[in-house]
C-alpha cells in the first residue's frame, strides 16, 4: 500500500506543477487523499 501511495503522490506532484498549483493546494490533495482513501481502505480490511 505504501508503495503504491508514494506513486500517486509523485503523479500528483507533477500534475500540480503542470497546472500551476500553489503548494499549500498540493498538500490538501495529498492530505484529502491520507484521510478519505488511505482512511476507507483501511475500513474495509475490518469488514
Amino acid at each position: 500500500m505504501m508503495k503504491n501511495k508514494a506513486i500517486l503522490d509523485e503523479i500528483v506532484t507533477v500534475l500540480a506543477r503542470h497546472y500551476g498549483f500553489t503548494e499549500n493546494e498540493l498538500d490538501f490533495i495529498i492530505s484529502y487523499d491520507i484521510k478519505y482513501r488511505i482512511g476507507r481502505d483501511t475500513e474495509n480490511e475490518d469488514e
